[in-house]
């Protein structure tokens, strides 16, 4: 017998391609079957008219909540966003992993993996009165100690987060990059790059980035944007997707522009993975989270299965846990359930561009190591 069934869903699958009217179950923390008339089962959950994917996994958050100021409940925000896997985009540095370990990710209901961040401090002063970026004094960049920290914590860190931009690295420049990318190397890891305004340029961060690595706030508007002034992608973004870059969304509070995103959309240059960048500002809007980020794709055009890829498989390649974002029989339990809901809806970009959106993906409920979890209106 199973212990949980969801029935009647459509289920979405981007890994294997499956797209149909389904019967999903779960056993023992597993997918146990999927397909029709799958036997009985302890829980029976009807999902009729809803979509069912692998477990949504957003790939930009901060999340170490109550030990920094960007961050948000990571257990809030996964229900409110269908979410059954968090990666936090470099909150905590070499200093305080520890404790993001120890009173955020172990304690919480969703699974969260850490992007360790270069800088020792990790993101130590992001709010609307304070706002110092961690790499500017490169004092607090020790490779070393980056390094020593990110093999204590071997089983949870995915990669080394890296923040560069007149805003995030100031006076140090690039350098924080190349000491990022030499950290990560060791490991055999992803460094995922933040941008901001130049300097550095676009195409100083680009030429640097290995096969692998995660450009995040990838399609962020004028300046350092990934697009000309016609909407046409620049030659070294060709050249860095060409070279197996993975370029990432990012939304956040300024670093997602619909200009830019229709410039790429329209040169088949999608992205490769879409993420809500979702902290203590953005939670509050433009970005609010993986949903509504992803629904702004959606009404931009972009094919559903491939918005979906881009919060499922594809980001679990990315941080190299290929475990995660599929809906296979043995695979890791996850499922996420969630409404394609027809309406009037208004989105907003960074620029505080709007655009009359007509669907929105709305949050039911998720499926975590094999047992259901209501969304918000649960």
């Amino acid at each position: 017998m199973h212990d949980l069934v969801l029935t009647g869903g459509r289920v979405l699958d981007p890994a294997s391609g499956r797209d149909e009217v389904a019967d999903v179950a779960f056993a023992d923390g597993k997918v146990s079957d999927i397909g029709a008339d799958l036997g009985e089962a302890a829980r029976t959950v009807d999902v009729a008219g809803k979509l069912v994917t692998p477990g949504l996994i957003d790939l930009h958050t901060h999340v170490y909540w109550g030990g920094s100021s960007i961050g948000v409940d990571p257990d809030m925000i996964a229900r409110q966003s269908a979410c059954t896997t968090l990666i936090d985009a470099g909150t905590a540095g070499p200093a305080n992993m520890a404790g993001f370990r120890a009173h955020v990710i172990e304690p919480a209901a969703v699974r969260v993996l850490p992007f360790l961040n270069a800088s020792f401090a990790g993101i130590f002063a992001f709010s609307r009165a304070v706002m110092v970026g961690e790499c500017h004094d490169i004092r607090l960049l020790n490779a070393r100690e980056c390094l020593r920290i990110a093999q204590e914590h071997a089983d949870l860190v995915v990669g080394i987060k890296v923040r560069v931009g007149l805003g995030a690295s100031g006076p140090s420049g690039i350098d924080p990059l190349d000491i990022a990318i030499e950290v990560a190397g060791e490991l055999g890891l992803p460094v995922m790059a933040h941008l901001d305004n130049p300097p550095p340029s676009r195409a100083e961060v680009l030429r640097r980035l290995r096969k692998g690595d995660i450009l995040t706030h990838c399609f962020r508007p004028f300046p350092n944007a990934p697009v000309d002034a016609e909407g046409n992608p620049r030659e070294e973004v060709k050249l860095a997707r060409e070279r197996g870059v993975y370029f990432d969304i990012g939304h956040g509070q300024g670093s997602f522009s619909f200009k830019t995103t229709r410039g790429m959309l329209a040169a088949g240059s999608g992205p490769d993975t879409i993420s809500s960048d979702v902290h203590s500002i953005s939670i509050d809007g433009p970005a609010f989270d993986l949903l509504v980020t992803l629904s702004k794709f959606v009404c931009l055009g972009m094919d559903l299965m491939e918005v979906i890829r881009a919060a499922t498989q594809t980001p679990a390649d990315a941080v190299q846990r290929p475990d995660l974002g599929r809906l296979a029989i043995g695979g890791i339990g996850d499922a996420s359930v969630v409404d394609l809901v027809d309406g009037n809806f208004d989105y907003v970009d960074v620029m505080d561009e709007h655009l009359a959106g007509t669907q929105a993906l709305q949050a039911v409920g998720t499926v975590m190591g094999g047992a259901w979890h209501d969304g918000p209106e649960g």
